[in-house]
């Protein structure tokens, strides 16, 4: 028994140690499994990232196009500075060394880079995005611990232009707005990566393999905007900006009628692409710096940046005003409730319930037709027409033409418009809305409703790109116009362009007037709530050639306050400067009247050198008269000099002697008649070249000159051209 005793005490220790041992091996095993099956991928992935370094490849990133492929927005090789303040205290070097080779490299502060290099932590950027030359020279240092990326840099060759609508990138190559935050994800493409080995210390390991994976570079974008047609544009609408002393911006649009292709869109101000967080106007930066407090300070600058950006055009909504009136008359010619003859009476004013509206003309236009009063936008009749369509239908067609809905267009932001809440859309909202007043509608919308009106009747989706193509020019995506809805039938269609044709030649929109094109058109003038606070939007729309519309054209001035601000007289006449360099640039022929063709402006003939009588037979077959001076047989000058361009009948001074400069002096034309200005410029041996589109006095004393250069009091050579803007007055 005292045997039995130690065996069992050792066949239990030993069943002990078994189980402990088994437990172990199972806990083990169990952790294996977990270290092998759960946490195996994270480990692994760990693993790698602990054993290598994994650089990023930024892609090239898309060019933007207008629709013939000039370059807007382009990539270009950039490389970013970086720095493992780790490695550089491990090899012991000195960071105030290393930050001032840096700094004198890279023009930076050498104690901005030191306070860098002097971080625990393996990676830090100094600087981003510097050219390959300054790369160079950042190679050519030598120096440990300092690296070079691979990246690029966004260039927008033209600046300011078209700034709205191309947006712009941020540090990352991100977009941030317009086309390039739209499309950022087709724009980017996808980075490629560089995979080094490294040791325990976090440097490179020597002889080591990289593995490189490409880049994929991203889409091109094609737009539809037509860069010369955008140059227009911005030109005319930057010099009404700053001549009208806007306070609140601008906006104009050009469009293909057919298609809702977007060929030009500006706003102002703009800013410049490459420096967007920089504000244009100086004296507002100035009144931001001023303040104190860092944290307003911030929010006054993001406040003032973010008004910069906006796109006006499609973000900002706005009374129409009197163009609204091209909507109303086409939903009562579609209905049957009106024609073109339909006559109506203008007192001067309508009695709304116990409201008094006036028309512009507080005298009244009296007795005339529907034509008549599409001609001389004559608000009493546009109450009763919207009147005789009724709430139900007016509503109906307002939805039709798109103004309840956004677009849909490319760029972010877009507004809906406001329109009355349901229910309190009565009689005396019913009333002021068929002349434009109440609601409001972005630019965007108003220019594809009247598009409609233009085009046959068929509102067209508005759309900003056109393509999106690859490096090699393979057409990835493409897209096409998209017809929303048919609004009107084509034979209203017809008689709208007529109507709005009359408006441009004989009515309140003369200051569109091309000659030689037949330009169609409504003008807008719109007071800003509150009423009474002395703020107008001037805006005018029109579309050419009204017999086969090709393009229409929006510009709307947001509270001009250099005195003027009846749309008919601001904003029109660069409708029409818009108009017409675009037509000529698109090549539509003229169609002139045979009026038109006997006022034609004349090229003076090159007759230097030739005989007295072959000069006089030029000059007079082309529609202009002469002045010899001097007694010889032989023209050894004239004036004008050859090419120069005025008006038919101007006269000619033809020196047969030396021309010994006869100075005269140019008088004041200002406010003047065309009639007055001839006979005022034939009396001080001048010529007349009226410069701007727009009415031209020949059917008006309500046109006077506004502009003229040179200006009053200038000396120059007798014959010499005055350059003349007339406006025509009576708009609204």
């Amino acid at each position: 028994m005292a045997i039995e005793k130690p065996k069992r005490k050792l066949q239990i220790r030993i069943l002990v140690i078994f189980v402990v041992f088994t437990a172990i091996l199972g806990m083990l095993g169990i952790r294996l499994f977990f270290l092998q099956v759960v946490d195996g991928p994270k480990l692994q992935r760990e693993a790698v990232e602990q054993q290598t370094r994994d650089n990023e490849v930024a892609s090239k990133r898309g060019t933007i196009y207008d629709r013939n492929y000039k370059t807007l927005a382009q990539s270009s090789t950039a490389e970013t500075v970086t720095a493992n303040p780790n490695e550089i205290r491990q090899a012991k070097k000195d960071v105030s060394v290393i930050a001032a080779e840096l700094g004198a490299v890279l023009e930076m502060d050498a104690s901005e880079i030191q306070t860098l290099l002097e971080k625990d932590t393996n990676h830090v950027t100094i600087k981003r995005k510097i050219d390959v030359d300054l790369a160079t020279k950042v190679r050519e240092l030598d120096l440990t611990g300092i690296y070079l990326q691979e990246d690029s840099k966004r260039y927008y060759p033209y600046g300011t232009f078209a700034s709205h609508v191309i947006g712009f990138t941020g540090t990352d190559n991100q977009g941030l707005a317009g086309i390039e935050m739209v499309y950022d994800e087709e724009l980017s493409g996808v980075p490629g990566r560089v995979i080094s080995l490294k040791n325990a210390l976090d440097t490179d390991m020597p002889f080591q393999q990289e593995k490189h994976i490409d880049p994929q570079n991203g889409a091109n974008v094609v737009l539809t905007i037509d860069e010369v047609i955008q140059h227009f544009a911005e030109k005319h609408l930057e010099t009404a900006y700053q001549e009208e002393k806007v306070q609140a911006g601008a906006a104009a649009i050009v469009m293909d009628v057919q298609t809702g292709e977007v060929l030009a869109m500006t706003s102002k101000p703009d800013f410049d692409l490459n420096n967007p967080f920089q504000l244009v106007d100086e004296a507002q930066q100035a009144q931001i710096d001023a303040i104190e407090d860092e944290e307003e300070r911030t929010q006054a600058k993001s406040d003032a940046l973010q008004k910069m950006w906006r796109n006006k055009a499609v973000v900002d909504s706005y009374e129409p005003g009197s163009c609204f009136k091209i909507m109303t008359a086409a939903m009562a010619l579609e209905e049957g409730v009106v024609t073109v003859d339909t006559p109506f009476f203008c007192p001067g004013y309508k009695i709304v319930a116990d409201r008094k509206i006036n028309c512009a003309n507080t005298n009244g236009h009296g007795a005339q037709t529907f034509k008549d009063g599409v001609k001389n936008s004559c608000n009493p009749v546009f109450i009763e027409v919207g009147q005789m369509v009724g709430a139900d239908l007016f509503k109906k067609y307002y939805k039709a033409f798109g103004f309840l809905d956004t677009t849909g267009f490319d760029l972010p932001g877009e507004a809906k418009g406001v329109f009355y809440p349901e229910g309190s859309f009565g009689l005396m909202e019913l009333s002021t809305t068929a002349f434009g007043q109440g609601p409001k509608v972005t630019p965007l919308q108003m220019i594809s409703a009247v598009s409609a009106v233009a085009n046959g009747g068929n509102l067209m989706k508005p759309y900003l790109v056109k393509e999106l193509v690859d490096d090699d020019g393979n057409v990835l995506k493409s897209f096409e116009p998209t017809v929303v809805r048919q609004v009107i039938s084509k034979e209203t269609s017809e008689t709208m362009r007529m109507l709005l044709e009359n408006v441009v030649t004989n009515g309140s929109g003369q200051n569109a007037y091309i000659k030689g094109f037949r330009i169609a058109g409504k003008t807008g003038t719109s007071e800003k709530i509150p009423r009474g606070n002395g703020k107008y939007v001037s805006s005018f729309i029109g579309f050419a050639p009204a017999n086969d519309p090709k393009i229409a054209c929006l510009v709307m001035l947001d509270e001009a306050s250099n005195g003027e601000y009846y749309g008919g007289r601001i904003a029109a006449p660069v409708v029409g400067k818009i108009m017409d360099d675009t037509l000529r640039y698109l090549k539509i022929e003229p169609q002139y009247t045979e009026e038109e063709k006997e006022n034609l402006d004349v090229y003076v003939p090159d007759v230097k050198g030739k005989s007295k009588s072959e000069a006089i037979k030029d000059i007079t077959a082309q529609n202009l008269t002469y002045t010899v001076v001097g007694d010889g047989e032989t023209v050894k000058d004239q004036m004008p000099k050859v090419g120069s361009n005025m008006m038919a009948k101007s006269t000619v001074i033809l020196y047969t002697e030396e021309n010994t400069g006869n100075q005269v002096t140019v008088p004041n034309v200002l406010d003047l008649s065309l009639t007055e200005v001839q006979s005022r410029l034939q009396a001080n041996q001048l010529n007349l070249n009226v410069s701007s589109a727009g009415a031209t006095g020949s059917k008006s004393q309500r046109t006077i000159a506004i502009r003229q250069d040179p200006p009053e009091g200038t000396q120059v050579d007798a014959g010499s051209i005055v350059r003349v803007e007339f406006r025509f007055l009576d708009v609204d």
